[in-house]
């Protein structure tokens, strides 16, 4: 039997190897400049569908808050349903800046993350070594906790009628003044959309991102490892709180109003939905996601009240027809073909 040597494989077969995974990474510029053409060309073709402007930038500003919930929900394997909590806090800030402190509307902006951002981080501590349900169930407290406090503060929250009083200012840039008044607006919720998609990005590609997936796909090996897990979850939701606060913001700017609704643990079921509709753990499944519920709750409302419950049955319907989401099934294929 004669020693025959090991011969390194071919350049041929190196390519072969590695077309696989780059192609993955092209399915994935190609999706990201696909977004990116719809998203910047949207108010020119959106009137060409029978939408508008507006709802556009509705569905932005639900996609900023569903991306973060993903975090927890896609990326760290925990469900949240309080979400709406500093989303509705981030609102009020928001507000609350404009009418009582200054006309400055990033500064406003500022406010309302800071608000919701402190909140989660305060929060966090309490809750994180909770696990599954008993998780959900203490988030839904917390936002409830959030809402009746809204609710009841009549002097400086408004109450149940909400807070008025306040609209969005325009921006001065020097050689420019930003309107903020329908496409300007727009494209003002955009940059902020694309600075939340870029930083949750950054952050899934860093140690702290994979440690998150780590968690998600077995917390009690990350734990063996010697992980600090429940600071990892902290963190995570954190991050998420940040995210959904500064969409509650762009929320307060779009309506110049909120109410104790956008505290509602029901608006957090809303971002649910949105996140398993467009997948789970995909990138831009909550963006998919939001502009799906936003147009379904946009046309259905306007031909019956009972738009819920058709809602209602075409998150049924995708759930069992797309277990992972629509986006979800896409990237179940590019693994099977890889």
């Amino acid at each position: 039997m004669s020693d025959s040597p090991v011969l390194p494989a071919t350049p041929l077969a190196a390519r072969t190897m590695t077309r696989p995974r780059d192609r993955t990474s092209l399915l994935r510029h190609v999706d990201t400049i696909i977004v990116w053409a719809l998203l910047l060309t949207a108010p020119a073709w959106l009137p060409l569908v029978g939408s508008y402007v507006e709802l556009g930038s509705q569905v932005l500003v639900f996609a900023i808050t569903a991306m973060a919930l993903n975090i927890l929900l896609g990326y760290t394997g925990f469900i949240s349903f309080g979400e709406a909590a500093y989303f509705g806090l981030g609102a009020y800030g928001c507000g609350l800046f404009l009418k009582f402190v200054g006309s400055s509307t990033l500064l406003a902006i500022v406010a309302g993350v800071v608000l919701g951002t402190v909140a989660a981080a305060l929060i966090g501590p309490l809750i994180m070594r909770r696990r599954g349900v008993y998780f959900a169930m203490t988030t839904i407290a917390f936002s409830q906790m959030f809402y009746f406090v809204a609710e009841r503060w009549n002097g400086l929250t408004g109450g149940d009628d909400g807070l008025t009083g306040f609209t969005r200012q325009p921006i001065d840039l020097g050689l420019i003044t930003l309107s903020l008044q329908g496409t300007s607006f727009y494209y003002f919720v955009l940059v902020f959309f694309g600075l939340t998609a870029g930083a949750i990005a950054i952050l899934l590609n860093s140690p702290l991102g994979h440690t998150w997936l780590a968690i998600r796909e077995n917390m009690r090996r990350a734990r063996y490892l010697g992980l600090a897990t429940d600071r990892y979850v902290w963190a995570a939701f954190t991050v998420a709180g940040l995210f959904a606060a500064l969409g509650g913001a762009m929320e307060a700017l779009l309506n110049n109003f909120t109410s104790p609704q956008d505290l509602f643990f029901i608006v957090s079921g809303n971002f649910v939905i949105m996140v398993v509709l467009g997948g789970m753990g995909s990138f831009w499944g909550p963006l998919v996601g939001a502009a799906i519920f936003i147009t379904a709750q946009d046309y259905l409302s306007s031909m019956t009240n009972n738009w819920q419950s058709f809602v209602g049955i075409l998150f049924i319907v995708v759930v069992l027809a797309f277990p992972r989401g629509i986006l979800g099934l896409r990237r179940k294929r590019q693994q099977v073909r890889a």
